[in-house]
């Protein structure tokens, strides 16, 4: 399954923030975006919040943007809606 991020490094905490009106998923990391560092903690944030293997959540466009696709692999897309807390209305 392939889902729109959209990224606020620097932030207080790590945490999955919500739904953007254009669907994206918020994230928020208190990494920096340098190096590399921000793109690891969201991808570490999305592997333990949906309880998966390392490799199962890979960054696939948007390295060095806030905007980023991700794929995300072992897991149901109503499994996936409950443990990031989205509702079905909003699309994925």
């Amino acid at each position: 399954m392939r889902l729109k991020l959209r990224v606020s490094p620097r932030s207080r905490a790590d945490l999955i923030a919500g739904i953007r009106p254009d669907g994206a998923i918020h994230v928020r990391v208190t990494a920096a975006p340098e190096d590399g560092k921000a793109n690891a903690a969201v991808l570490r944030l999305l592997r333990d919040t949906l309880r998966l293997p390392p490799g199962a959540v890979r960054l696939l466009a948007g390295g060095g943007s806030r905007d980023k696709w991700v794929e995300v692999d072992g897991i149901e897309e109503g499994e996936l809606r409950r443990r990031l807390g989205i509702r079905d209305e909003h699309p994925l």
